[in-house]
């Protein structure tokens, strides 16, 4: 017998090189939303939507159960693409036409694929390209309330396994995907104006005006707990899990440490907003267009604010209406002699996230006490 083979390093995902426009992936494994990760993120983002958080309150609403928010079902489907689409990435770019369908509930099963829309090589940097995706996540296929639950397109930047490799460089048309949040059926104000205690009082439809910016309070500080929070959902990117790699060519990498995987920052926004913006949404409609503008570390906290951009009428539900807003995350960095109205003496406030939300929000005058 010969000797035994030996794989010196197996390199998983795929590079620039591999990728081409009207390539598909059905990606592996799909994952079921356990109570665990429920409360996990649900938690740890500062979701006050009762929804979320009030089993008799969600059920109240038409609901089956506590709702899975918007930010936890992206978290689940997005990790999903990473091991085929950005595993060897060096940075998520933009988000762009993320919509939601159905509900999700704990028990629920997602399965993820995704089409390759574009590939375009850098100019400048030949061992870089950037990859756009269309992805669509369904729950429970097979089973009687299969559904769309969400859809996105992403363009993430992707290195090359060899830079002499050539690249099938085009681009295609995004598919139309029918993928529209659920709304329950109104009731009449008599069934919620008992429950409506239980909601900020000030985040109905009414309570919105175009123009207004609201700094929210809360801020969150993220540990080395990303790495296990990453884990967790089965993201598998090793730029938020291999310091080893980092260490061998920390120039390659932003900043030389772990980055703090881009999901977390996005859905702590989304939480630390909510008992302002979101407590009283039925739904997230679209986040039509969002980025990462600066790399989040560990020991970094998490601060958000909203724009309010405008509101407009439900198409065809006079108890509920439609916010716009632009939602941003930053953090203060320690900058000798900085002042700025922004941030407090000594300190630089540096934006890390944005994102273009729509948010289908209950009318006081048809839910209120």
């Amino acid at each position: 017998m010969g000797e035994p083979r030996r794989i010196l390093e197996k390199r998983t995902g795929h590079f620039l090189e591999d990728f081409e426009p009207g390539q598909r992936y059905r990606h592996k494994g799909g994952k079921t939303l356990t109570e665990g990760l429920f409360a996990t993120f649900t938690e740890f983002t500062m979701t006050t939507n009762p929804l979320s958080k009030n089993a008799r309150y969600a059920r109240a609403y038409g609901y089956r159960g506590l709702v899975v928010p918007p930010g936890l079902t992206m978290l689940v489907a997005f990790s999903q693409t990473v091991e085929d689409i950005s595993e060897n990435a060096r940075a998520n770019l933009e988000y762009v036409d993320m919509r939601f369908g159905a509900p999700v509930y704990v028990g629920d099963t997602l399965e993820v694929e995704t089409a390759i829309l574009g590939v375009k090589p850098s100019s400048s940097k030949p061992n870089l390209g950037v990859v756009h995706v269309q992805s669509i996540a369904r729950k429970n296929l097979g089973a009687a309330d299969e559904a769309i639950v969400m859809a996105w397109q992403r363009k993430v930047q992707v290195y090359k396994r060899d830079e002499r490799a050539p690249v099938r460089a085009g681009a295609l048309e995004p598919a139309a995907v029918a993928c529209e949040p659920w709304l329950p059926p109104y009731l009449g104000r008599e069934v919620y104006a008992e429950l409506a205690h239980l909601s900020s009082a000030d985040t109905y439809f009414e309570d919105f005006e175009p123009g207004t910016r609201i700094e929210h309070s809360r801020g969150r500080t993220v540990t080395d707990e990303h790495v296990h929070l990453t884990a967790i959902l089965d993201n598998t990117s090793q730029v938020h899990c291999n310091q080893h790699m980092i260490d061998r060519d920390p120039g390659q990498y932003v900043g030389g440490r772990l980055i703090v995987f881009g999901g977390i920052p996005f859905v702590l926004c989304l939480g630390l907003s909510c008992p302002d913006v979101g407590d009283n949404a039925l739904a997230d409609l679209v986040y039509a267009t969002g980025s990462h503008t600066a790399p989040l570390f560990a020991g970094d906290t998490v601060f958000a604010s909203t724009e309010i951009e405008g509101l407009r009428d439900h198409p065809s539900r006079p108890d509920l209406g439609i916010v716009d807003t632009t939602l941003r995350g930053h953090k203060f960095e320690r900058a000798e002699g900085a002042s700025a109205a922004d941030a407090p003496p000594g300190w630089k406030r540096t934006r890390i996230f944005e994102l273009r939300r729509e948010l289908v929000v209950k009318r006081r005058s048809h839910y209120g006490a």
